[in-house]
């Protein structure tokens, strides 16, 4: 009878172990572009209307990376290469959240005459920080992304 007891353990199968989830794996895919665009110096010169397209990859945890391209606030194209991470702020339920979100990177695009108008931007690209706020209501998703002392942009997209 002990033999058979023991056998009988034996042979159960072991309980799954929890696994946490990769760094690389994939959460979600956001897609947005830019909704308004306000300078807080503002000059006739500047551009108003961004036409930003941006993408980001989330993974589980909240970290991103992403790639977005804009007309910078002299009409000329500019890249941001980032990544940074999400910080919930509020979850009330599973649809909706609000969440701060805060992304570093490179800039480049800011030539010529413009080329001084951001720090550090000698050889053409400038090293960058965001700090944003954003909701979302089940795919959608609105930020407003603080750019310095020189302006706040408003976002928006879906999730994929």
């Amino acid at each position: 009878m002990l033999a058979l007891a023991a056998s009988t353990a034996l042979a159960q199968p072991e309980p799954a172990a929890e696994t946490q989830p990769s760094m690389l794996e994939l959460d979600h895919i956001l897609v947005q572009t830019s909704l308004y665009t306000r300078h807080f110096s503002p000059d006739p010169k500047h551009n108003n209307h961004q036409d930003l397209i941006a993408v980001e990859l989330h993974n589980p945890q909240r970290w991103m990376v992403g790639a977005a391209w804009f007309k910078n606030s002299y009409h000329q194209p500019t890249w941001y290469w980032y990544a940074g991470r999400e910080f919930p702020l509020w979850e009330p339920s599973h649809q909706f959240s609000v969440r701060a979100k805060l992304s570093a990177g490179l800039l480049r695009g800011y030539k010529g005459k413009y080329r001084d108008k951001i720090p550090f931007n000698r050889a053409g690209i400038a090293p960058a920080i965001l700090p944003s706020v954003g909701v979302r209501y089940k795919r959608v998703e609105a930020d407003m992304i603080m750019y310095g002392t020189a302006g706040m942009m408003v976002t928006a997209g879906m999730r994929f």
